[in-house]
């Protein structure tokens, strides 16, 4: 064999070689993917990951398994999302709760939040600051006078367990209006809202969504601002406390989306991205998840959503920073 032979041979192979690995890189998915949710079945973020799964598996063309792996908040359905193979086969379901507070607050929790990137951020709810309906405060105004008023004790403020995400914007709530707060941990937050509901304890912040709205309705409680920066179209009533002076940048929600491992490849977390959006808009799915409070997330790149998680990471480092908090 001559020269030019082996030459033209080995050119043939390479153009093979290119060619298969092209091939190989554009039929993924080619098996079924798993979709882990950090919690039991039948809580919240269980019912958004069902309600998506037939329409996500129809935009990928291949089925969704869902595996609910409960247990230290969250923490240990991600790890083993983290410790996965970073081929988009495994992906979760997940929230600020488990990717930051978690890690932030926990000391038996060993992933970080840049351990993971957020794919496709599918719904969100603000976080709403509730009273006991005989609080002498009607108004953020009010409350903030309360706080201040001469004999007054420190008003308390339930949360879902030191370190958790309302304890930390609580916290932050305190920072900027001048006032300390009883901080009372709860383990959920039912027991919580029944304190709140019969005057054990002051005041509450949690997600305004599920059964917040017929409870404020029905005047169990009172709703004193929402963690938005304008009021929402359909609450126009409750006051946006992102839009008070004193409050400036108070801005938060709950959120959720779909993860993965941080070393995914571009193209494939983008092919995820893509069928997530395209989920989104079925109206049935749409129509579900309105019902139960919450806000559907507009189409968002991946860039772009890496950039709102590390803005939110760094965020929530800061608050936990300023009250000096150690993990537990």
């Amino acid at each position: 064999m001559n020269i030019s032979s082996l030459l033209r041979q080995l050119l043939a192979g390479l153009v093979l070689g290119v060619a298969a690995l092209q091939a190989g890189a554009q039929i993924w998915p080619a098996k079924p993917i798993t979709m882990i949710v950090p919690w039991p079945a039948g809580g919240p973020s269980d019912f958004v990951a069902r309600k998506l799964q037939p329409e996500l598996a129809k935009a990928l063309g291949q089925p969704v398994v869902i595996d609910n792996i409960g247990g230290a908040g969250g923490a240990i359905g991600i790890q083993k999302n983290v410790g996965a193979a970073a081929d988009g086969y495994t992906l979760s379901l997940a929230s600020p709760l488990e990717l930051i507070v978690a890690p932030l607050t926990l000391a038996a929790v060993k992933y970080k939040p840049e351990d993971l990137k957020i794919v496709g951020q599918i719904v969100k709810a603000p976080l709403v600051l509730l009273a006991r309906k005989d609080l002498p405060a009607n108004t953020l105004d009010e409350l903030m006078a309360l706080t201040t008023r001469p004999g007054t004790k420190a008003l308390s403020v339930g949360n879902g367990g030191n370190g958790s995400l309302f304890h930390l914007v609580a916290e932050k709530f305190g920072q900027q209006i001048g006032s300390k707060f009883v901080h009372v941990p709860y383990r959920g937050a039912t027991p919580m809202m029944t304190d709140l509901m019969g005057g054990q304890v002051d005041l509450a912040f949690t997600v305004f969504a599920g059964n917040i709205p017929a409870m404020i309705a029905d005047g169990k409680v009172k709703v004193l601002g929402l963690t938005t920066r304008a009021p929402l179209s359909k609450y126009p009533q409750i006051a946006a406390m992102g839009a008070h002076p004193r409050l400036v940048g108070f801005e938060f929600d709950s959120w959720a989306g779909i993860v993965v491992p941080r070393n995914t490849p571009d193209g494939i977390a983008n092919q995820i991205n893509k069928a997530a959006y395209e989920a989104l808009q079925n109206p049935e799915i749409r129509s579900a998840f309105e019902a139960t409070g919450n806000l559907i997330v507009n189409p968002t790149s991946v860039a772009d959503l890496d950039r709102v998680y590390r803005d939110e990471i760094a965020r929530y480092q800061a608050i936990a920073r300023s009250i000096n908090f150690e993990p537990q």
